[in-house]
């Protein structure tokens, strides 16, 4: 599920907003420049995958990021990761190589 959530831009948009501090559904709207609908969609698919959570004050719905979810993926990557890593170095060394 995190990966379907992730993959759509303006979804990694929002985390990117979030990251830096919880916000209202109206700054994301300003933020994207997309209809209040498609951000309490895109909101609503964050939120199931985990990504997200809310809490009301006030009026108001803040969204915040949770970051287990991109940790547990973190740690799933590792691996491809390494061997990224490796590849890169060997492509470094073939480069050097060359005249």
């Amino acid at each position: 599920m995190v990966f379907e959530a992730l993959a759509e831009p303006n979804r990694r948009r929002i985390l990117d907003f979030l990251l830096e501090r919880e916000r209202p559904v109206h700054d994301l709207v300003d933020l994207l420049r997309v209809s209040q609908p498609a951000v309490s969609k895109h909101l609503r698919v964050l939120r199931e995958a985990g990504l997200v959570t809310s809490r009301v004050d006030a009026q108001r719905r803040l969204y915040r990021l949770r970051a287990e979810p991109l940790r547990q993926l973190d740690d799933w990557l590792a691996p491809y990761r390494a061997t990224w890593g490796s590849r890169l170095d060997a492509l470094e060394s073939h480069l050097e190589e060359m005249p």
